[in-house]
């Protein structure tokens, strides 16, 4: 029998796991694999890139403005329309609204987070943190209002500022705080809202240019000023005090205005009375002193003949009396005659003054 000693030696060296392969195979098998192609690798590369390059293309709406970004910092700023800036990451775009008006809410908190729903009154949970004011008068005064605004400058919006809505509080509750401070309650519960108003709106405007925030504070709307709920019974009492003393003080000056012309023309026609029964004596005064002097240059130059007329016009005045009892008798007779005393009418007169005493 003939044995196959090469045949045997290979069947040994394969029950035996073989020799390891060498670096010449490792080789061989990597340049099958660099050769290797898929189908289609160029194409799906140059859809990615394509899709790349468009990821570049945006468009700014006609209430915003675009802002490009390149890595990170400001480049340029965009209109409205479609524009294209270098892919990611090299640029990005931010678009803010400039002609949006938002607005912050101080000293309340409406319930719903929509700020394009109209503010309703009683919709809100207060916070004194900030409405809580101290006037220039001392008093304490709980006041809510509305900061409206608007992007004026999109690049200072956007990068000088990390907290603008923080900042707008922050200026509105130091301005509102700083024009209470110099007003009283009073011009704060009725008519000095708009100078409040128109203050704190420029004052906050002028704060957020120093900050360059790029702002505009469109307006400053007071929308519930009243005391605070400790003491608003009181100041309610307060408030109907001063009521009270204004409606008198009116009825009152209506009372003088009635009063004081009805005796300021009674005064006067006193006055004039007087005036005029002083012109009148003193006429009359006159005219009689100047009779009495005619009277007396007369006597001095015919004494006899002025006596006796003095004395026939003083008997034809006395005898002209209708009222005067007249007796005349001659001096013969009147040498008989006697003294008569007129009892009964003396009597009568004193019955007459006790009836009218009565």
């Amino acid at each position: 029998m003939n044995w196959d000693w090469d045949k045997l030696q290979k069947q040994r060296q394969g029950n035996s796991g073989g020799t390891p392969p060498g670096f010449d195979d490792f080789n061989e098998q990597f340049k099958k694999f660099k050769n290797f192609k898929l189908p289609g690798g160029k194409l799906i590369f140059l859809a990615l890139g394509v899709l790349w390059l468009l990821s570049g293309i945006y468009i700014v709406e006609p209430d915003e403005v675009g802002v490009v970004k390149r890595f990170g910092e400001f480049s340029r700023i965009t209109t409205s329309g479609p524009h294209y800036h270098i892919p990611y990451p090299v640029e990005s775009v931010l678009t803010p609204k400039v002609t949006q008006i938002q607005r912050i809410e101080m000293g309340f908190r409406s319930m719903t987070r929509n700020r394009s729903v109209p503010f309703r009154q009683g919709q809100e949970r207060g916070v004194p943190d900030e409405s809580l004011m101290l006037t220039g008068d001392e008093n304490i005064v709980s006041l809510q209002f509305i900061v409206q605004f608007m992007i004026k400058d999109a690049k200072e919006y956007l990068f000088n500022v990390m907290d603008v809505e923080g900042t707008i509080k922050n200026a509105a509750s130091a301005a509102m705080r700083e024009v209470m401070g110099k007003s009283r309650i009073d011009d704060a519960l009725t008519t000095g809202k708009q100078e409040i108003q128109a203050s704190t709106r420029e004052l906050m405007q002028g704060i957020l240019d120093s900050y360059k925030c790029g702002i505009s504070i469109v307006a400053v709307q007071l929308q519930n000023v009243h005391p605070p709920d400790q003491v608003v019974d009181a100041f309610k009492d307060v408030a109907s005090a001063r009521e009270d003393k204004s409606r008198l003080e009116n009825e009152a000056q209506a009372y003088a205005n009635d009063i004081l012309p009805k005796a300021r023309g009674q005064a006067a026609r006193i006055v004039n009375a007087s005036q005029a029964y002083k012109e009148a004596k003193v006429r009359l005064a006159e005219g009689d002193a100047s009779k009495f002097l005619a009277v007396l240059k007369e006597y001095n130059k015919a004494r006899d003949i002025t006596k006796k007329r003095l004395y026939l016009e003083t008997m034809e005045e006395i005898l002209s009396n209708p009222e005067a009892e007249k007796l005349i008798l001659s001096d013969d007779a009147l040498k008989k005659s006697v003294p008569y005393l007129p009892l009964d009418r003396i009597q009568r007169g004193k019955g007459e003054s006790t009836n009218t005493k009565q």
